[in-house]
């Protein structure tokens, strides 16, 4: 569709002019509004005036042609030419009604309604003999009536938590108390897992004309490359992150890894009176509230560098909220969209080579171990984990101490 705005602004302009031109000059006009506006012209300026795209057509070749300036100047009295088809077929737009409502999507009482049947399907079924309707004249029709054609869009998120909001606040509160303190926060998450290979990767780049990036038709993933695993420590304070790149599997244990990678990498250093470490993450996942390899792991680390650590877990559905989605991951992906992720070396460079406007900055590093899978952990092993809930959803808020 074309923009809204623009064809607003050539309606304006026609409907001041509308009234001082014939029939050939308003030709003429729309011809050259469609011709400044280049590509998408002659579609903007026929929503905005009415008039056909044939007919702006024809006065772009009048425009083009010389010779026409030498004609008789004819012009037809008002009111002649064919008549649109709605005028003999009055019951037209019903039809395609009905045809288009079985088939509506969202609220019927709204003014604003689309289908999902194309315009050349429906002239397609509402053309019999004696009667050909055109695709345009359906997409007029169609218009007229308030539709247009509309994309998905995520905004449902399922039946939420009664307690989402509350547990929104308590994490904020968390937070601002730790970094007041002068400890760390960090927001923890496992990006998209990616093929190793010369792959297709989406977005696009900036290459010589006609000479793009030729890549494998068939996404199977290569036995010898494999796939990787980014998991993401994003430090909320300082606006850095660490991404650990796994190659085996996402387990606790991979994740727990990579927040003492980030530890001993970067945060013991931005962080050197730090006590107490404060973790976000999502519900669920190798960081899930309900794992118990998690909360085993966070032990393990909570003794290997004396920190404790508190946890808190973001409600189930609420995983877009998690820091790190649109403050590293995001980037990371738009740094590296069109280039073929075609081994581990150049996955690393791409995600430290990431960074923003606002002052982003991010490390990598290859995790090469490997990470069983199905662990158990009985409730011995669980119980000795020193493990304290917080009064306010101790299932989402909890502390592990050290030994």
């Amino acid at each position: 569709m074309p923009d809204a705005r623009i064809v607003e602004w050539i309606r304006s302009k026609f409907q001041a002019l509308a009234a001082e031109l014939d029939e050939r000059a308003r030709r003429r006009w729309a011809a050259a509004e469609a011709r400044s506006l280049g590509r998408g012209g002659t579609s903007a300026v026929a929503v905005a005036t009415g008039l056909s795209r044939n007919t702006i057509r024809s006065g772009i070749l009048e425009l083009d042609s010389a010779a026409t300036e030498t004609g008789p100047r004819r012009i037809r009295r008002q009111g002649s030419g064919r008549k649109r088809l709605t005028e003999h077929e009055p019951q037209l737009s019903k039809a395609l009604e009905a045809l288009v409502e079985p088939a509506t999507r969202g609220d019927p009482c709204s003014p604003l309604r689309w289908t999902c049947k194309s315009t050349r399907k429906l002239a397609t079924e509402l053309s019999r003999p004696k009667r050909s309707v055109s695709h345009m004249t359906v997409a007029r029709l169609l218009r007229q009536a308030g539709y247009s054609l509309q994309a998905n869009r995520k905004t449902r998120e399922g039946e939420s938590h009664p307690d989402r909001n509350a547990q929104f606040e308590y994490i904020n509160e968390q937070a601002a108390a730790f970094q007041k303190h002068e400890q760390p926060v960090i927001s923890v998450d496992t990006k998209k897992k990616e093929l190793i290979g010369n792959f297709r990767n989406g977005g696009r780049e900036w290459r010589p004309q006609g000479k793009p990036l030729e890549v494998k038709v068939h996404d199977f993933q290569e036995p010898e490359l494999g796939k990787v695993i980014p998991y993401g420590v994003y430090d909320v304070t300082n606006n850095e992150a660490w991404v650990s790149v796994g190659i085996d599997h996402d387990t606790a244990e991979f994740a727990v890894a990579a927040i003492e990678r980030w530890w001993r990498k970067m945060g013991r250093r931005r962080f050197p009176k730090a006590r107490k470490l404060y973790v976000t993450a999502d519900g669920g996942g190798s960081n899930g509230s309900r794992s118990r390899l998690w909360k085993v792991a966070l032990q393990r680390l909570a003794n290997r560098t004396g920190l404790t650590l508190s946890v808190s877990h973001f409600p189930p559905g609420t995983s877009k909220w998690n820091k790190i989605e649109h403050r590293l991951f995001c980037h990371i992906t738009q740094n590296w969209r069109g280039q073929p992720l075609v081994s581990h070396d150049i996955v690393i460079k791409l995600i430290g080579s990431t960074t923003t406007e606002a002052g982003l900055k991010v490390k990598a590093g290859l995790d090469r171990r490997k990470y069983a899978t199905s662990k158990k952990i009985s409730d011995d092993q669980l119980a000795q984990v020193r493990l304290t809930a917080a009064d306010f959803h101790g299932d989402w808020n909890y502390t592990v101490m050290p030994e």
